[in-house]
């Protein structure tokens, strides 16, 4: 089977990038495109959230805005007191990495060791956030896959299942993405609206 790439930014795409029968380019926002596309019938086998926000997060705002305010919260300190390196983003996203430098951009991500230094990964990062428990809240990490040497992604079936957990507690919710080695926090509460 033929394998097609589809290629969300907002901004148009040089030619050169997309001169392939195996290529297509769409110039949209990629959450809403994510969001309308995404549909259960014909969902792309993988999703590469190649852009600089918490794409799962963000998504998953926007589907739930029907039936939900979803109200940001900073990440407790305790559910990240045992994970490595980690660094604030913007507007309360906690980012979290075994690596203390930037990695090389063709990484194999070994489940056994770092590539750099030849030592054992302080931890697996997914499991870390999956198995976080604290302060009442409803831990839901999302597993990046290794799909080509310094390539993530998760299928839409991992974003399908994290939402239907998201959206059936009443706790607060950490909600992460993360391969072996890095990894991106959102902490948030849903808010019932009124109908």
């Amino acid at each position: 089977p033929q394998t097609i790439v589809t290629l969300i930014d907002p901004e148009p795409l040089p030619p050169t990038v997309v001169d392939c029968r195996q290529i297509r380019s769409v110039q949209a926002d990629g959450i809403s495109f994510l969001v309308n596309a995404l549909d259960g019938q014909n969902d792309p086998d993988w999703i590469v959230p190649a852009a600089p926000v918490h794409v799962a997060f963000e998504w998953m705002c926007r589907r739930l805005s029907s039936r939900f305010a979803v109200e940001p919260i900073p990440v407790p300190g305790s559910a990240v007191d045992h994970l490595p390196n980690p660094q604030p983003g913007s507007l309360g996203t906690l980012y979290v990495s075994n690596a203390a430098w930037v990695c090389p951009d063709d990484c194999p991500e070994p489940a056994d060791c770092c590539t750099v230094t030849g030592k054992p990964h302080p931890c697996i990062v997914y499991r870390a956030l999956q198995e976080i428990q604290t302060d009442g809240f409803e831990s839901v990490a999302i597993r990046s896959r290794q799909l080509l040497p310094g390539v993530g992604g998760y299928s839409p079936d991992d974003l399908y299942q994290a939402l239907n957990r998201v959206s059936t507690t009443t706790r607060p919710v950490l909600l992460s993405t993360a391969c072996c080695c890095h990894g991106v926090i959102d902490a948030f509460r849903l808010n019932p609206l009124e109908i």
